[in-house]
């Protein structure tokens, strides 16, 4: 039986068993802290795998648990984010060939197993609802269809009074006159008393399609309570932020990542990507509000609270992805209420999550404008945070090529010196004409990448990676600019071996003291194994998050080289390292089983925006033998 209280987590407060794993982040305000501490620095070493559970099955198996049926889509090499969540018993997850499934967490075998028809489920994964008088527990999740899909947790049948049938059309009124545009879901919902609050994921270009607004909907009827305009409507505030009437039917400006809520002060934190298109905004002169910006809103009303933009007239796709995390910051004794949002650009944004004021300072500065491409303008100005300092590189020269090897040597000298030498330079040196690399890359420093936090040091974990794009800006018909890759990549780096033209390390994980905004302790993230031993600790380039334990380990995989690590929370130290089915993009649980064991738990399918070569379907479970 499953002992169940209330917690207060860092001024976070939440109603759910420690040793559970019952929403995306763990708790509401995505710390991924686990209280559990059976596994320590002492014995993580003695961790061997428990279980795998393979997510593909035959088109021909009839799924038990009632569900709609259709011909999935996905599958191998398909890259899959998926974090499961586990609550009383049971873990839960959808899979990249179209199914919601029920496993039992100690075993992996299947409890139930539903088809849902369409297009796939969102890749990260799915929010459980513990249900009232009126409803049963229910699992929550979108699709890249655009629908929402309510299904009873104890049986995968869907809930029949939720929307048509348990779905709910989530591309009504959103479509802006496109009706084939890019809309749909690609992060779990997050729930709020009695609302299922969701984003989007649209496209990235042209710049006119369907909206990113996000929306809250009734948690027993689908039906719509509120919407958020990501992009101003005439006469709201942030209006004033675009030229004309140049904010009309544009799509991006989204929340594709993870959002959290202070369920204390009833605050939904929404962090938003890009309006469209993402490397050229002479259509859409100005700052761009809510661009790359974290929103603070009521998330009973969706009106709107604070904001802070991390990106003025972003022209880079340096979206604002990852969870924003709550804690609280300690200051002569004086707790302050905080929110975290890791950024593209590496950045750390630690801001008062009441007033979205900087806690270390945020300081407007001068950055390039000379480069900036013809018909646009970009804003002379962008906001680095005072503290902590960047966590990824953001600029390059000929200086910081890799000298790894003779031959890497040279074959990143022959690629940079091409065209007499490629655009670089500084932060915020834009996308030309010209062949540029630019640092950090599209994909950027940090990602949708889910830190976690460790309330007892004070420590959040941060993993990010050192990584560049090469493009080059080519003009189209209409007189707008579109990006092209450049010698055969849009990656610095080589293409064939898969390493990076920069100077090692290539990722690295951090833990930074959010009680003064200091770096505790770095280290190196990854391995490329192809180098000779004493050459082979470069990092990575990694996409995916870490959970923090109360054990005094922090568990990552991220990494493209397939391995799962365990890290010391207090120094840093890797403790502990497996290779693993493929790269585990995605970010890990823990929780304990029913038979006294904690189990940590990982994805692995590799694929993905890294071009991670390995492939598998496998959900891995780890346990003390």
């Amino acid at each position: 039986m499953t002992i169940r209280f209330f917690l207060a987590v860092a001024g976070v407060a939440t109603a759910f068993a420690q040793t559970d794993w019952p929403t995306y982040g763990h708790d509401p305000g995505g710390q991924r802290y686990s209280p559990a501490s059976q596994i320590n620095p002492q014995n993580v070493t003695k961790l061997a795998r428990a279980w795998t559970y393979h997510m593909k099955v035959a088109d021909a198996e009839a799924p038990s648990g009632g569900g709609r049926r259709g011909r999935g889509r996905g599958g191998a090499g398909r890259s899959w984010e998926v974090t499961p969540l586990v609550v009383d018993g049971v873990m839960y997850l959808v899979t990249a060939y179209n199914r919601v499934v029920a496993l039992e967490p100690e075993t992996g075998k299947e409890i139930w197993s539903t088809v849902i028809g369409g297009g796939p489920p969102a890749t990260r994964g799915l929010e459980y609802w513990p249900g009232d008088k009126q409803s049963p527990p229910e699992l929550f999740f979108g699709t890249e269809d655009g629908r929402l899909i309510a299904v009873n947790a104890k049986t995968g049948k869907f809930v029949p009074g939720f929307g048509n049938e348990g779905v709910v059309d989530m591309k009504a009124d959103m479509m802006n006159g496109f009706p084939n545009a890019a809309f749909g879901l690609s992060s779990p919902p997050i729930i709020y008393k009695n609302v299922v609050i969701t984003g989007a994921h649209v496209q990235e270009f042209p710049s006119l399609g369907a909206s990113g607004d996000t929306r809250a909907w009734d948690i027993h009827s689908g039906k719509l309570i509120w919407r958020f305009h990501a992009t101003p409507l005439p006469g709201e505030a942030g209006s004033e932020t675009w030229e004309g009437d140049s904010a009309a039917k544009r799509s991006g400006t989204n929340v594709w990542g993870m959002m959290t809520v202070d369920t204390q002060r009833g605050i939904v934190y929404m962090p938003y990507g890009e309006p469209t298109s993402d490397y050229w905004g002479g259509d859409r002169k100005g700052k761009n509000l809510y661009g790359t910006a974290l929103v603070a809103a009521d998330a009973l009303t969706g009106k709107l609270k604070w904001y802070f933009q991390g990106v003025h007239h972003d022209t880079w796709d340096y979206d604002l992805a990852a969870p924003p995390v709550l804690f609280d910051v300690v200051q002569k004794g004086k707790k302050i209420p905080a929110v975290a949002e890791l950024s593209k650009m590496g950045f750390l944004f630690i801001l008062n999550r009441e007033t979205g004021k900087p806690i270390f300072g945020v300081e407007e500065r001068p950055v390039p404008t000379g480069d900036t491409l013809p018909g646009d303008e970009a804003w002379p100005t962008q906001p680095f945070p005072v503290k902590p300092p960047p966590l990824a590189r953001n600029s390059f020269s000929s200086n910081d090529l890799a000298k790894l090897t003779p031959e890497h040597e040279k074959f990143c000298k022959d690629l940079f010196e091409q065209e007499g030498g490629l655009h670089a330079g500084g932060p915020f040196t834009h996308y030309s004409t010209k062949p540029s690399v630019i640092f950090p890359s599209s994909i950027g420093g940090g990602n949708w990448n889910p830190p976690s936090f460790d309330p007892k040091l004070g420590y959040l974990f941060v993993n990010t990676q050192d990584f560049g794009s090469l493009n080059q800006m080519v003009k189209n018909k209409d007189g707008s600019y579109s990006r092209a890759g450049f010698a055969g990549t849009n990656r610095f780096w080589d293409p064939e071996k898969q390493w990076p033209c920069n100077q090692p390390p290539w990722g690295r994980i951090f833990a930074i003291n959010v009680n003064t905004g200091d770096i505790a302790w770095e280290s190196t993230l990854g391995i490329t194994e192809e180098l000779p031993e004493e050459k082979q600790r470069t990092g990575r380039p990694n996409m995916g998050g870490s959970v923090a334990t109360a054990g005094g380990v922090v568990f990552i995989g991220a990494t493209d080289d397939s391995r799962f690590r365990a890290f010391d929370s207090k120094t840093g130290k890797e403790l502990w390292v497996t290779k693993i089915d493929a790269g585990a993009h995605t970010a890990p649980i823990t929780y304990m089983g029913k038979d006294g064991k904690q189990y940590v738990v990982v994805t692995a399918t590799g694929g993905g925006f890294l071009n991670d070569r390995s492939s598998a379907d496998s959900i891995i479970a780890f346990a003390l033998p």
